[in-house]
């Protein structure tokens, strides 16, 4: 079943950076399109070679520093 993923994307110079909150993926492309298309094919990857498991649980922690 697809999962649904949060991205955070950011201008860097000329390129556009994009990360996977959740698994903690990163790419980067030309335009935003393209960096979510990369971004998805490095989460999948990353997913094919470190499956989530129903027994895994996460801590999302938020703070100000």
């Amino acid at each position: 079943m697809p999962r649904s993923f949060t991205a955070r994307i950011r201008k860097e110079d000329d390129m556009f950076i994009a990360e996977c909150l959740e698994i903690g993926t990163i790419s980067q492309g030309e335009s935003v399109e393209n960096a979510i298309s990369n971004l998805k094919e490095a989460t999948e990857l990353y997913l094919e070679e470190f499956p989530i498991t129903k027994n895994k649980q996460s801590l999302i922690l938020k703070f100000q520093a």
